[in-house]
């Protein structure tokens, strides 16, 4: 465990980039309860399921070197060979078996995190080797809970162990007069039992553990509000350089607009408060909307076209649908076709109109 801080002024929980880089930190869950559990649980399994396996695949090399003693070479290669054939028999006996006690080590862990790959923990700090810091993972809270967690482990599995054994002492008493080979099997059966109430008695330890380490991570990765600050600052931005990098877009996109509004076939507006750029020319799907505004903006807009000779229409209704309707650079929506496509026509009319007077 890392060593406690002060969290008086941490009263926010923390947020999700907080949680991910202590993961990255290789800073977890950590109960050592659950992963002794998931390992004792294994054992257990192992032997109520492997035992006469292991017995069989050892027993029979062992057999076999008794027997045939006498045909066993005894200078240095006969021995070598025998002593590896030995180890393969111990290694094929046991390797199952370890596999399964490995996954079970292996589970333990990864119930409670994700795997970690991190090299934070390994860098050496002054805090490792202070003896303030010392002094406080000696007697501070942890060490407090973790002195009364093994107190109550060694009570209650020596309760536990008592109450199943007791019962059985009479019968421990005439284990002493028995053949070896009914011997084992009793063993067995007696250490299977045991080990099945420890495994169910470790499994309320480990879940009450597992709680009260994940609710000491939760609590020294609480944040203060100043912190939350920080932290939205870094991932946000600062909200001052946010706010000026809007306007810069802002200003951009107007003088964009400007720049496009001579390009413009009409402008409808309501003469108070809109005003929208449409541009049309022959082959063109649907008009454009090239720029819009309102109040000064609007106002902006009517003032370049009026420089440009384009023509200004005044339509209420059909000023205020189009600026809320459609976006810059963008096609006009649908439902208006029919009643831009009657003012597109009418300025068409007008142009063709007094370019026949010129002429």
């Amino acid at each position: 465990m890392a060593e406690e801080d002060d969290t008086s002024d941490k009263t926010e929980d923390p947020t999700q980039k907080r949680l991910d880089e202590a993961l990255e930190r290789g800073d977890v869950v950590k109960s050592q309860e659950l992963n002794t559990w998931f390992v004792i649980a294994g054992a257990t399994l192992v032997l109520s399921n492997f035992s006469g396996w292991i017995g069989d695949k050892i027993t029979m090399p062992l057999r076999n070197l008794i027997a045939k003693s006498w045909e066993i070479p005894t200078d240095g290669p006969g021995l070598i060979a025998l002593a590896r054939s030995l180890e393969y028999a111990v290694i094929t006996a046991i390797g199952v078996p370890l596999l399964l006690l490995a996954i079970a080590a292996i589970a333990g862990n990864m119930v409670q995190h994700r795997i970690v790959f991190s090299g934070e923990p390994l860098k050496p700090k002054l805090s490792k080797i202070s003896p303030a810091s010392g002094f406080k993972r000696i007697f501070g809270k942890q060490a407090g809970v973790n002195f009364a967690k093994g107190l109550f482990k060694v009570i209650a599995l020596g309760t536990v162990m008592v109450m199943i054994l007791w019962p059985e002492r009479l019968r421990l008493e005439s284990l002493v007069r028995l053949d070896p080979a009914a011997l084992l099997g009793i063993t067995q059966s007696l250490t299977l039992h045991l080990m099945g109430a420890v495994v169910a008695f470790l499994a309320l330890v480990a879940i009450g553990d597992y709680l009260f380490q994940y609710r000491q991570w939760f609590e020294r990765l609480k944040m203060s509000r100043q912190e939350m600050k920080e932290e939205f600052k870094q991932s946000e931005g600062d909200p001052h350089v946010k706010g000026r990098i809007r306007q810069l877009r802002v200003a951009r996109m107007k003088k964009r607009m400007m720049a496009a509004v001579p390009k413009a076939s009409v402008i409808i507006t309501n003469p108070t408060h809109y005003s929208v750029a449409l541009q049309y020319d022959r082959g063109m799907s649907a008009p454009v909307c090239v720029a819009k505004g309102v109040d000064h903006l609007a106002f902006k807009i009517r003032e370049i076209a009026k420089a440009h000779d384009i023509p200004i229409i005044e339509n209420v209704q059909l000023a205020r649908a189009l600026y809320a309707t459609v976006e810059v650079d963008a096609e006009i929506p649908v439902e208006h076709y029919h009643a831009v496509a009657e003012i597109i026509g009418y300025v068409m009319g007008l142009r063709r109109t007094f370019s026949g007077r010129r002429l």
